[in-house]
């Protein structure tokens, strides 16, 4: 069963928390708090698997928890961090977050893409001794990690897409391109989903074509199987329009072509300036007069022309080798970029209170800012931008120039802990 769309559950682990505990030993009256931090929670990653080429394994399955990160202990023992969960899915799937749209990830490179973060640990009561408050029984709890619904959606990644009304011979010229079988029958939709085949042109030459369900009027507004594969061909490099130019089902060639350049330009026009080729298909069956009529009205339109026959493989490799030429000049296959999370807005009461530890850092207490604190990723340019601003508006940096901070300085919020800039 071909499934390209699956909506799924996914929450990273949560932070362990931090312990309360104090250094007990014989003939040590007072050792002072030892409690360890809570260990980080596992992050939720997905993996390309070239193995998989549906998402039909996520309807029998929707919810992945990865693990949660431990409690810490006494003795100053940090817990043990939660094991990342890795989800596997056939290369080429997008990752969107179901409530929004927004793009989480394009999973089509070989390495592993974090979607969920993993809840930080909290901090045992060891890093809350002062010289005023030697006995502290209190610890930090540990975050909660990220969770989101996600919208799976796959589209293949090929070099060369073919396009073309049903039963014009897409599947034959795909099977013998390429070591793909596909079921072959003359009749309309014998293919019901998207087929690849690698076409190797020499050695160590390849490119992937993709067989794409026919298409048919009204294709983009949701007739015939069209609309649910169009996505398939939005990555493809090249377009080969194959068109059964001998009319074989009583229909005009030029039509056809007309008719299917439609769909692709309402679907997506992006889609329908992509660099094309037409493979005039069933030569064998069409008289002269009719494959130079359908080669005047594609020359015109300033596309290369190809007669083949797949049946008979005749013109094929003369197609293949011309394919491959062009494909060498494009750019490579589309990758789409994350969306950027939206930021969190500055909450109304930015109460803060700042001190001195005895280490020399500043401590900044605002319990406001552990909400923004989960919404910024310090990896990400524009978020941390977004914290100096939040820090700037709220008097936060204002009143730690007045108590004298230097560049350099340690600034200590919660148990994240930076160096001031100016």
């Amino acid at each position: 069963m071909f499934v390209d769309k699956a909506t799924i559950k996914i929450k990273a682990g949560n932070g362990g928390n931090g312990a309360v505990s104090f250094h007990r030993e014989k003939y040590v009256a007072a050792g002072g708090p030892d409690g360890g931090d809570g260990g980080r929670g596992g992050d939720v990653l997905f993996q390309a698997d070239t193995n998989l080429s549906t998402l039909v394994d996520f309807r029998y399955k929707r919810k992945f928890l990865a693990q949660n990160g431990a409690d810490g202990s006494g003795k100053r023992m940090t817990g043990k961090s939660g094991q990342n969960l890795v989800i596997r899915v056939p290369k080429g799937t997008l990752v969107r977050e179901a409530s929004t749209g927004r793009l989480l990830a394009d999973i089509s490179g070989d390495e592993p893409v974090k979607v969920a973060s993993g809840g930080r640990g909290g901090w045992g009561n060891q890093h809350f001794a002062t010289a005023t408050r030697q006995v502290p029984r209190f610890a930090k709890p540990g975050t909660a990690g990220e969770e989101y619904e996600v919208q799976l959606e796959l589209k293949l990644l090929a070099d060369v897409g073919l396009v073309g009304f049903p039963n014009v011979g897409k599947s034959t010229l795909l099977s013998v391109c390429s070591a793909a079988r596909p079921k072959i029958a003359n009749y309309h939709f014998t293919t019901l989903s998207p087929m690849l085949g690698v076409v190797r042109v020499a050695e160590e030459e390849s490119f992937v074509m993709a067989d794409i369900p026919g298409l048919i009027e009204g294709a983009s507004d949701g007739v015939g199987l069209g609309h649910e594969f169009l996505r398939h061909v939005e990555r493809c490099r090249l377009l080969v329009h194959v068109v059964d130019v001998s009319g074989s089902e009583g229909r005009d060639p030029t039509e056809d072509f007309e008719a299917i350049m439609k769909e692709l330009e309402r679907f997506s026009p992006a889609l329908a300036s992509r660099p094309m080729v037409v493979a005039a298909n069933k030569c064998d069956s069409a008289t002269p007069q009719q494959i130079d009529t359908f080669r005047r009205f594609v020359e015109e339109r300033g596309l290369p022309f190809f007669p083949i026959s797949a049946a008979t493989t005749e013109g094929v490799d003369a197609l293949v080798h011309a394919v491959w030429r062009q494909v060498q000049t494009l750019p490579p296959i589309t990758v789409y970029e994350p969306e950027p999370a939206p930021l969190p807005d500055i909450p109304e009461d930015t109460a803060f209170t700042v001190h001195r530890a005895d280490d020399a850092a500043y401590v900044i207490d605002a319990p406001w800012l552990e909400r923004v604190l989960t919404g910024v990723n310090m990896e990400d340019y524009e978020s941390l931008q977004y914290f100096q601003r939040v820090l700037r508006l709220s008097g936060i940096i204002d009143r730690l120039e007045e108590m004298g901070i230097e560049e350099g300085d340690t600034v200590r919020i919660f148990d994240f802990e930076f160096d001031y800039v100016r």
